[in-house]
């Protein structure tokens, strides 16, 4: 599943610069993730970057947005060739 970024975000954007697929971005009050180009970093990493140096711990699964692993490895396809 993709991961989304709780209210309870610092904006400090550090999981930004951490995103291979380029999915997080400033959003009105907080940084934002787009799920349709969230990976969970499948295929290059072994957990999600922005969990690992979230220093709040905004970075969270997001239910609404379940995949797989070979979902997910197919989504980074598409994104990346």
């Amino acid at each position: 599943m993709a991961y989304k970024i709780t209210e309870d975000c610092a904006s400090c954007g550090v999981c930004e610069a951490e995103c291979p697929n380029k999915a997080i971005s400033e959003g009105d009050e907080y940084y934002v993730i787009d799920p349709d180009k969230c990976t969970e970093c499948v295929g290059f990493h072994d957990e999600p970057q922005c969990a690992s140096v979230c220093p709040v711990d905004a970075c969270v699964p997001d239910p609404d947005h379940r995949e797989s692993h070979e979902e997910l490895l197919a989504k980074k396809e598409r994104l990346h060739g």
